[in-house]
């Protein structure tokens, strides 16, 4: 095992390979506050990635509803119990290489080099069984208060924020494209590599044999196997259009303007900003070690405490960012879903935010605030 940083920790781990670090890595944000799980964005990679024998339960972008929902089904409840109860987070060390503090806990990658003996597992890991991936979106809407849990709870609770008891919420999901991806560590064949241009994962399907360790090791499941072809397949970040310039499919046909893709390493990126300097855009799961590269806007009335297992332990202060964004914050949100061109810098002023396209060239403008428009009298539809 070599000892690598991963800044989402605060610290070194271990993992199988030396870090080499993209020139630039693929990220996106996803609001969680503006999901109204449509599915449009499912629908839109099936249609364009998985649509052959073998791909019907390859679903590479699906929206489940937490905290009863999964895709396979219990995929982070099983991980998370196999990883069992760690220290978590030391707040008092929060800097800029560590900005949600010093992970105590171990990882993924940790856990299995003393708890496993077979040497073939380079990450803690779970094969799913085949009735797991028969519900793409199991649960859809069921609270924490439902016919299938307790009822003594009382509903007025959750009225007023700042959290709901009855609450649930939808959690977008595709491949991380992580910095420390477990399926590539886990692949006996190097058939999934990590490019160097842009950090997207992929898997070279003529290198693969079907061994599925991609698939047990990679924590988030989101390696796939295909009982057609007897090999394995993953989101692809869709880039043949990051190459050309523009989001992947998932992102643009996004109906509620959640998602925003760009390099989360280039300071000039709105996703830097989210991610790094504002700090209101967190990774799923960061306990695992995997330094995952799609990142989250918590959903403001779900409790704390469920949510800083799901996102760390800067789940509090992103919320009040979130909640009474400052100008720059509020600016950054409008380019939400503007556009299909991947922004690479913005300007701001009082009234309006503009997004550049890598040669610095204009490609939007957006207002901060959308006019009131009044028609005239003589065209209103009354009598």
């Amino acid at each position: 095992m070599a000892q690598v940083f991963n800044w989402q920790l605060g610290r070194e781990m271990e993992y199988p390979y030396e870090a080499h670090r993209p020139k630039r890595q693929f990220a996106a944000v996803f609001n969680l506050n503006r999901c109204i799980a449509c599915q449009t964005c499912t629908f839109a990679c099936k249609s364009t990635w998985t649509f052959s024998p073998g791909q019907e339960a390859m679903w590479w972008n699906n929206v489940e509803t937490k905290p009863f929902g999964g895709y396979p089904q219990h995929w982070d409840v099983k991980i998370l119990r196999l990883l069992a109860e760690q220290p978590g987070w030391d707040i008092s060390q929060i800097e800029e290489n560590s900005p949600y503090g010093i992970y105590l806990g171990k990882t993924i990658f940790e856990m299995a080099k003393e708890t496993i003996s077979d040497n073939a597992k380079r990450a803690l890991g779970y094969l799913p069984e085949d009735k797991e991936w028969r519900f793409p979106n199991i649960y859809e809407d069921t609270s924490t208060v439902s016919e299938h849990t307790s009822e003594s709870q009382n509903f007025e609770q959750g009225t007023q924020l700042p959290e709901h008891s009855p609450f649930f919420f939808y959690l977008p999901r595709i491949c991380n494209h992580c910095t420390y991806p477990a399926c590539l560590a886990a692949c006996p064949r190097k058939a999934i590599y990590k490019r160097a241009e842009d950090g997207i994962v992929l898997l070279d399907q003529t290198s693969c044999r079907g061994y599925r360790k991609c698939v047990e090791q990679c924590p988030y499941k989101k390696s796939m196997f295909n009982p057609v072809t007897r090999i394995s397949e993953k989101c692809i970040g869709c880039y043949p259009r990051v190459e050309e310039g523009t989001i992947p499919r998932c992102m643009a046909a996004c109906i509620g303007k959640i998602r925003l893709m760009g390099w989360v390493d280039d300071p000039q990126s709105p996703i830097h900003y989210l991610v790094r300097k504002e700090k209101v855009a967190l990774p799923l799961y960061p306990q695992l070690g995997l330094e995952p590269n799609i990142y989250y806007i918590p959903p403001r009335w779900v409790p704390r405490g469920f949510l800083s297992q799901m996102f760390g332990s800067g789940v509090e202060d992103a919320i009040k960012k979130y909640s009474k964004p400052s100008a720059e914050l509020l600016a950054v949100l409008q380019l939400f879903g503007v556009t299909q061109n991947i922004l690479y810098s913005y300007d701001f002023g009082d009234d309006e935010v503009v997004g550049f396209d890598e040669k610095k060239k204009e490609i939007i403008r957006v207002p901060l605030e959308e006019k009131v428009l009044v028609r005239p009298e003589k065209h209103l539809n009354t009598t």
